[in-house]
């Protein structure tokens, strides 16, 4: 098992292992739209655990394995006994000796580390409430379809301090960019994960003062999964942090904007900003599917050796 390699946050991988993974998705990207047959893994079973729901997590990584020739399984929590109290860690030696490969979605970032401390096969972190790397992976992807490479320039994270800024934080120490965070006070991501990023993070609680220069914009929703019930207190909180035009209008002549979706419109952002028609977001939604599948590749050739 220790010898398995895993994806559980970007630092799993080296600066090279991510750039060397982008460059993959992108020529996966390129053949899928060409119709090449990708099915590389016939027979192959992806594991897909999900404790949340989602949209673009369970398509893309089920449609993904599909173009690669193999079947994705889905387990709930309802219909498995992972909802029953049975332990992580002997669910993954159970599950982990059926499949393949195992995509988890779930609440505390601890549970996919047990997973992947008792499984014989990869582990990708689907989401947690810690970190979401896959979609910093499509987000990366994207900048660099439009914008090139993303080292050494600065990106203003609007809104709360929740997994994907931390995956941002993460992002900005593999692809080597400064990141600004502008959020309310009391919503600041991880101090630990400042700390130890200070050289290239800072945080500025004036979205217009964080955003101004800024080539990429990222935000998204300001309540996440499981704190719907402080929606509202949030709503009023974060009204000045909205990414629309008048703040894209102090970020860079040539700034991009992202969100991982699923948009709030007229919160978070406008929907003058989801409908523009030079937006990449729906590019950055679709780059899940490639990068994934590129993931998924890189992971199920490791673990054959």
């Amino acid at each position: 098992m220790s010898d398995t390699r895993h994806f559980l946050t970007l630092l799993d991988f080296s600066s090279q292992e991510l750039r060397q993974l982008l460059a993959r998705a992108a020529e996966m990207k390129r053949a899928h739209c060409a119709g090449d047959d990708q099915r590389d893994f016939p027979g192959v079973t992806l594991g897909m655990i999900f404790a949340k729901s989602s949209t673009r997590t369970r398509v893309s990584f089920e449609a993904g394995m599909t173009q690669l020739g193999g079947h994705a399984l889905f387990l709930s929590p309802d219909d498995t006994q992972l909802g029953r109290g049975e332990p992580v860690e002997d669910s993954a030696r159970v599950i982990s000796a059926m499949v393949d490969i195992v995509m988890i979605r779930t609440y505390g970032h601890d549970i996919v580390e047990r997973f992947a401390a008792h499984s014989n096969v990869p582990v990708i972190n689907g989401l947690t409430d810690d970190f979401h790397p896959c979609q910093l992976l499509a987000d990366m992807q994207t900048w660099f379809e439009h914008r090139g490479d993303i080292a050494g320039r600065s990106v203003c994270w609007v809104g709360d301090g929740n997994n994907m800024c931390q995956s941002y934080i993460n992002a900005a120490r593999q692809f080597d960019f400064e990141l600004r965070i502008a959020c309310p006070p009391t919503f600041e991501p991880d101090k630990r994960l400042l700390d130890a990023n200070s050289d290239r993070v800072h945080i500025e609680h004036d979205p217009t003062v964080a955003v101004r220069g800024a080539d990429l914009v990222v935000t998204d929703v300001w309540a996440s999964m499981g704190q719907e019930n402080e929606q509202t207190r949030r709503a009023a909180l974060f009204a000045p942090y909205q990414v629309n035009a008048e703040l894209m209008s102090h970020a860079a002549g040539d700034a991009l904007y992202m969100h991982c979706l699923p948009a709030h419109r007229g919160e978070e952002i406008s929907a003058e900003l989801m409908d523009a028609p030079d937006t990449v977001i729906w590019d950055e939604a679709e780059n899940r599917l490639h990068a994934q599948k590129a993931l998924m590749e890189t992971l199920l050739l490791a673990n054959r050796h």
